[in-house]
């Protein structure tokens, strides 16, 4: 499997964006896979404090893009998850100071030791996501969660990616409620991805464990929630496999139905 570089963007911050980044690094690693985590949100620096290595950074994306030290001395490798390494944001500059060229050969390099780069890109449609385009990604990955504003923005930078004829978005849909999905009150994942017109490549549950394991500066991923798992399932996709979604919140079907419509075509 050739090296991969995924941007995982959103519309608008505080979707889970950065914390689904970490966990897709774990769980990637988890299957054997070697991962680097770009923290490319320039000033607002979080993937260290999520991946618990905060004390760890010495060096930064933009230290090795200017030359101020090599890419190795840069990595961070994540305790107790080995194959995956960190690359910090600096957090005292700001999204123009990033380089798309040397960010580019940066990536270049960095395909040659690893089979997943994870680019965690700024919120919204500003400088810092124009930069991280301009390094062509083969994918990108779009989180948000099922509200209005935030399939609204979703929308419009959806727009904006067509309009660059960049590879075509795929969709994780963050937060379900499925009890809410089931009364009417909150839209399923797939709902969701058909009024974006995106193809869905994951959604994934509200949960307490996933959510009190974060506050508690304790690895999500460790959890034995239903986060977790979808966080792994997402994964596998993004490996390649072919892994049914669950559609959390869908009506069950009745059990005579089932019976009615077992073996036939």
């Amino acid at each position: 499997m050739a090296s991969q570089v995924w941007l995982i963007a959103s519309g608008k911050g505080g979707v889970g964006k950065s914390t689904l980044t970490a966990c897709l690094a774990v769980a990637l690693g988890r299957a054997g896979k070697r991962v680097c985590t770009v923290d490319a949100d320039i000033g607002l620096r979080d993937l260290d404090a999520i991946l618990g290595v905060e004390n760890s950074v010495v060096y930064d994306l933009l230290d090795v893009t200017r030359g101020g030290c090599a890419l190795a001395q840069a990595l961070i490798p994540l305790p107790g998850q080995e194959g995956v390494q960190l690359l910090a944001a600096s957090q005292f500059a700001r999204a123009r100071e990033l380089d798309p060229k040397k960010l580019r050969r940066v990536l270049e390099r960095l395909r040659q030791s690893f089979d997943f780069i994870l680019l965690d890109a700024p919120a919204g449609m500003e400088k810092g996501l124009r930069t991280l385009l301009a390094a062509r990604p083969e994918e990108i990955l779009l989180v948000g969660t099922p509200d209005d504003t935030c399939m609204r923005d979703l929308g419009r930078v959806a727009m904006f990616l067509r309009e660059k004829e960049l590879p075509a978005p795929k969709l994780v849909v963050n937060r379900l409620r499925p009890a809410w999905i089931l009364a009417g009150d909150m839209p399923g994942a797939r709902a969701a991805a058909e009024s974006l017109e995106l193809p869905l490549l994951g959604e994934i549950p509200e949960d307490e464990s996933f959510l009190r394991a974060l506050i508690r500066r304790e690895n999500p991923m460790d959890t034995a929630g239903e986060a977790a798992a979808a966080v792994t399932r997402i994964a596998r996709r993004m490996a390649g496999e072919e892994v049914p979604l669950p559609d959390y919140g869908a009506r069950p079907e009745k059990w005579y139905r089932r019976l009615f419509h077992r073996g036939r075509p």
